[in-house]
């Protein structure tokens, strides 16, 4: 139960916040406080401070306006310190996460009497090592450095520019105007640059590392070991529980999750879960790791341990070889479709998840290849790390120091291809739900790869055994978490427990103020070419080009053909999304309505999502069709074809709770504070004839519905 003492500190700290603010309080705001408080306070600890408790999951659906962050924050930081536990507050985007530490975080500290701290914690992608800019100045690396990217095509030889670059890096870590994080770098840095000079978990000596007195990263993490909260982002905590929990955050018993914008939990799950090799650049990199074997001992082979296990790395890695190159005829005959596809990476998917025995029998064998491998690669590892803290041992520090992370990736590379021919080795239990597997055509412009794919069709059982099992509490929290007015799909996905809290709460928006329209003229979307006509018929109709508006297609193709087929009085203010950077296209877009020009948007599925046009930035939101998914994920498909095996409706039970959840964030473009007011169309009348339209209506939030039936 909520103690008084806990309460009252709750109830202070707000009132006292919306005092100091001049806010007014609101009760979709106080219902969620209350039901978070409520739930983290029921937590029951051991005598060791370990949950024994069971309902230790709240997850809240609240719509823009409600005010979540304040919400989770007054709630959970006064529960997290009685219980002794760290508060770690998780995000899907850098831009919320800039907004909690920067913004939320100081301004509940001034103006609600908590007392608390706070840090911003990130992976080490997102540090420079210097090591590796160290490597970067000093060596010339050749094209068989065993350093390269997972894949060739990944990682560009260095440019002169690029030397140029890092070289001003080590000049603004030299003189303290740069504290190795990259988002604060001056400028914005290209991936394939900025990965030369970062590491990650296998490649990092960690505090053996003779650099570790000036890490970027070491840094940072010590500055939160004394902290209250925690701001980090979904991909690191996956990515802690990927490694036993505890490795990069603290441990998850000894933390109480929020996952804000925790609708994208389920699928960033999956990706963690996910598996992948491409056959060739495999190929290419085992040939790399044969060549580089005479460089390793020639540096460590002083090293009796080591020389002993370098020297019987040429066999394995050579028939490792030589069952990868057994494997390329097998793929040409299923693929072989595919290189006529007009698609980017055109797929092929295993129907059931079923592969050949053919496939199987190689996937077999070189799922012992790799085991052997990787085992060879995390002796070799811990050897050169014993060496490490050996400060008269044989072998150069400088040395160990340079073959330490190309040894990490080896091993890190190895220890995915075992995940990857593992699940391709062995039949789906018929107790268990399959995984998808599928095969992705690449051309890397210098030759084509085939990309061999293998995922869990759910991440409930992963999140559920990681995440959901071993932390203390958690919260969940989105404007979309519910579809048709229930949890059940999100429970499906994301596997959240029976006894955890649902709860819907309230927005402080008037719906009424945006009148949501299928025009008479609407057709039928599934009948793509006329209905293309159609939206290029009815837009110069319904746009006033003198406003900011914003119209959605679900493909890139639809809304080429659409933009092709306008005036070119309305083409010369369409803003296209892909033609710029989307930054840049929101400011075109903002600057052109600031100047009392009107502003069309054209945007995909990303721009029905998080993109915030307050005001007059945005008055009418047309919404071409209905969002239901592309088919051709091969995941979703594997879902679908699951729930239809079994008897069920995949396309009741998937298909029509997505859409909706894509429904309602689309509208959602337009109500972005209480004043707003407009218009919301959707160019599909589907919604009307259709039986599926009514509970796709029904599950909108109470829009000034215009139907015309």
């Amino acid at each position: 139960m909520l103690s008084d003492e806990i309460k009252q500190t709750i109830q202070g700290a707000y009132s006292q916040f919306l005092t100091s603010q001049g806010l007014k309080a609101r009760y979709g705001q106080k219902l969620m406080i209350a039901e978070i408080a409520r739930t983290l306070a029921g937590i029951k600890t051991d005598e060791n401070h370990r949950r024994v408790s069971d309902g230790q999951v709240c997850v809240v659906e609240a719509g823009t306006g409600t005010g979540k962050t304040v919400a989770y924050l007054l709630a959970a930081i006064p529960v997290a310190q009685l219980l002794n536990k760290k508060l770690v507050v998780s995000t899907a985007t850098v831009a919320l996460q800039e907004q909690i530490v920067y913004k939320d975080l100081p301004e509940l500290k001034q103006h609600s009497g908590l007392e608390f701290s706070y840090s911003l914690a990130k992976g080490r992608r997102r540090y420079l090592c210097l090591n590796q800019l160290d490597r970067v100045l000093h060596e010339q690396q050749s094209a068989s450095d065993p350093t390269r990217a997972l894949y060739e095509d990944e990682m560009p030889d260095v440019s002169e520019e690029d030397i140029v670059l890092y070289r001003s890096m080590m000049d603004a870590l030299a003189s303290g105007d740069w504290d190795g994080d990259k988002d604060d770098w001056k400028d914005e840095l290209e991936n394939k640059v900025w990965f030369r000079v970062t590491t990650d978990h296998r490649q990092c000596t960690g505090r053996k590392c003779s650099n570790v007195s000036q890490c970027s990263f070491f840094k940072a993490r010590d500055d939160q070991s004394n902290v209250d909260i925690i701001v980090t982002n979904h991909d690191m905590v996956l990515s802690d529980l990927a490694l036993g929990g505890g490795a990069i955050l603290p441990a998850p018993e000894d933390s109480i999750y929020v996952f804000d914008e925790g609708h994208h939990l389920p699928d960033k799950a999956l990706n963690h879960f996910s598996s992948h090799v491409r056959v060739i650049s495999t190929t290419r990199w085992l040939d790399q790791c044969i060549k580089s074997v005479g460089p390793l001992l020639s540096d460590l082979g002083e090293s009796m341990q080591v020389s002993r296990l370098v020297e019987s790395l040429p066999n394995d890695l050579t028939a490792t070889k030589s069952n990868m190159e057994l494997l390329w005829p097998q793929l040409q005959a299923l693929a072989g479709d595919l290189a006529d596809s007009q698609e980017k990476s055109p797929k092929y998917r295993f129907p059931g998840g079923e592969v050949p025995e053919r496939l199987r029998e190689l996937a077999l064998n070189l799922h012992q290849d790799f085991v052997r491998l990787h085992g060879k690669f995390e002796k070799l590892c811990q050897e050169v790390e014993d060496l490490l803290e050996d400060k008269y041992g044989p072998i150069p520090k400088v040395d160990l120091e340079n073959w330490f992370p190309v040894l990490g990736l080896w091993s890190g590379r190895a220890e995915a291809s075992i995940q990857l021919w593992s699940s391709y080795a062995h039949k789906d239990a018929a107790s268990l739900m399959p995984k998808a597997r599928w095969l992705t055509l690449f051309d890397t412009g210098a030759y084509v790869d085939i990309e061999i794919c293998s995922s869990p069709i759910l991440a409930a059982n992963n999140l559920t055994t990681n995440l959901w099992n071993q932390c203390c509490a958690a919260v969940v929290t989105s404007a979309t978490l519910a579809a048709l007015g229930h949890f059940e799909r999100y429970r499906m996905r994301s596997g959240t427990p029976e006894d955890s809290v649902y709860q819907i709460v309230p927005s402080p928006f008037n719906f009424a103020n945006a009148r949501f329209q299928v025009p008479a003229t609407a057709f039928d979307a599934s009948k793509a070419e006329q209905h293309t006509q159609s939206v290029i018929e009815q837009l110069p109709e319904l746009i006033n080009v003198d406003e900011g508006s914003l119209v959605l297609f679900s493909s890139r193709r639809q809304m080429q053909d659409v933009f092709e087929g306008l005036p070119s009085r309305m083409q010369r203010i369409i803003l296209l999304q892909g033609e710029r950077s989307k930054q840049e296209t929101i400011r075109t877009h903002k600057l052109r309505i600031d100047d009392d020009e009107g502003s069309i948007l054209f945007g995909l599925a990303s721009f029905a999502e998080g993109l915030d046009l307050p005001g007059n930035y945005c008055k009418h939101v047309i919404i071409a069709k209905i969002p239901f998914s592309v088919p051709d994920d091969p995941v979703e498909a594997s879902l679908a074809e699951w729930i239809d095996a079994k008897g069920g409706n995949a396309f009741m039970e998937m298909s029509v709770p997505d859409a909706a959840i894509k429904l309602v964030q689309a509208c959602g473009r337009l109500l972005r504070k209480e004043s707003d007011e407009g218009t919301i169309t959707v160019l599909d009348n589907r919604l009307l004839t259709r039986r599926y339209g009514k509970t796709l209506i029904e599950s909108l939030p109470p829009y000034n519905l215009q139907l015309n039936k």
